[in-house]
Formats: C-alpha cells, structure tokens, sequence
C-alpha cells in the first residue's frame, strides 16, 4: 500500500492529540486532516484541518473528505455526572453520525474507534457507560467500510510535548505503571496500532490492551 491519508478527530484533547503526534512522526502517513470543533495550533507540511462546530452538520462538508484511507475517532466525553441521554447523544449519535458521512465519501476507508476498557459488548450491564459504548461499537460495525476496530485501551503515557494532559491523569498513570506495567499503553504504541491496521490489517475487531501492543509491533 501507498502512503496512507488519514483523517483524525479529537486532536484537541489527549488520545487525539498523541494519535496525531504518531501519524505526524510516522512514514507511512502521507498526509492528516483533523476535524474538530476548535483550532488545534500546530505546523507541520503533514497537516491540515477542517472545523466543525456541529458533527451532525459533516455532510455539509463532503468534498473535503474524499480521498482519505481512513479515521482514527478519538473524540470522547467523560461518562461523570452525566445522564444517559446526554452521554448517548455525545457519544453515540454524534459517533455514528460522523461515521456514516466518513463512510459515504470513502467507501474503502478503515474506521477505528477508541472506546475504553471494560465495554460492554451486550449492551445489557449495569455499567452505563460502558453500555453506551458497546452499543457505538456494535453498530459501528454494521456500516460500510473496509474494516472498523474498536480499540480498548486503558492508561496511556503521553508524548513528550502533548499539551493537552491533565497532571491528575499523569499521576495515576505513574500509579498503574508501578504496580500493573503491562496495563499500561504509551500513545506511541496506540497512534502506531491504527497505522498498521490500515496497512497490515488485523484479524480481531474489538482490540485489547494486548492487541495494541502486538499490531504496534507488527
């Protein structure tokens, strides 16, 4: 395969911020387009970026779209404090609406989605969020294109420069890495995980910890 063009979402907050850092670092990608609410402040001859205010208004948009290999969504909300409607319109709806219109534009895009440790994939437990997600995954899968993985991923350790890395997270990640290392991912390792499975492809949908770090390697 060529040099991979690929779209991003959630440059602005921590795993799409350390996603771009990868694809901007990495070989294989030849080109990123981010699409995010607000600007995200970064040159680089790789990027280019395109703001919406309103996921559901993407379709406006469509010619700007075409022509990428695929999508790394890593734009998410925090579960706390909110009601499950809220957070099923955030995470959910927005989710499945951006996707359609990525799909539509490029109908051999691979779709990869982060969603989080502990999803439920039978959208029955108790844990809401965790439902909410699994129900993003699930159907997710049941659109158009190439391949979608859902990437399960727990702590994460940044890049050196990130910005948008609250400290009380790093100081849990330091906690987890001390007492569980092999829980922990680096965003070197995630960001490099969505590359190759465009590239090189990779046999399971839903990706845990562990297959992270084996497609990272691949």
């Amino acid at each position: 395969m060529n040099k991979i063009k690929v779209i991003i979402t959630g440059t602005t907050g921590m795993v799409g911020e350390g996603v771009l850092f990868e694809c901007l670092n990495n070989p294989e990608v030849a080109e990123v387009l981010s699409i995010s609410r607000r600007p995200y402040e970064v040159k680089h001859p790789k990027f280019k970026e395109l703001i919406v205010p309103d996921f559901f208004q993407l379709a406006n948009h469509m010619e700007s779209l075409r022509g990428y290999d695929a999508c790394f969504f890593c734009a998410g909300v925090s579960s706390v404090g909110m009601k499950e409607d809220k957070y099923t319109l955030l995470t959910y709806n927005t989710t499945l609406a951006f996707a359609r219109v990525v799909s539509e534009a490029n109908s051999n895009m691979v779709f990869t989605y982060v969603s989080g440790m502990h999803t439920d994939s039978s959208e029955k437990g108790k844990s809401m969020w965790a439902r909410v997600k699994g129900k993003t995954e699930n159907d997710l899968m049941k659109l158009p294109f190439r391949a979608v993985y859902n990437f399960r991923p727990g702590a994460m350790l940044p890049f050196k420069g990130q910005k948008n890395w609250k400290s009380i997270y790093k100081t849990i990640v330091k906690f987890i890495k001390a007492f569980a290392p092999k829980s922990i991912l680096t965003m070197q390792e995630v960001g490099r995980a969505m590359i190759n499975a465009v590239i090189k492809g990779y046999p399971k949908s839903i990706l845990e910890i562990v297959d992270i770090k084996e497609l990272a390697n691949k």
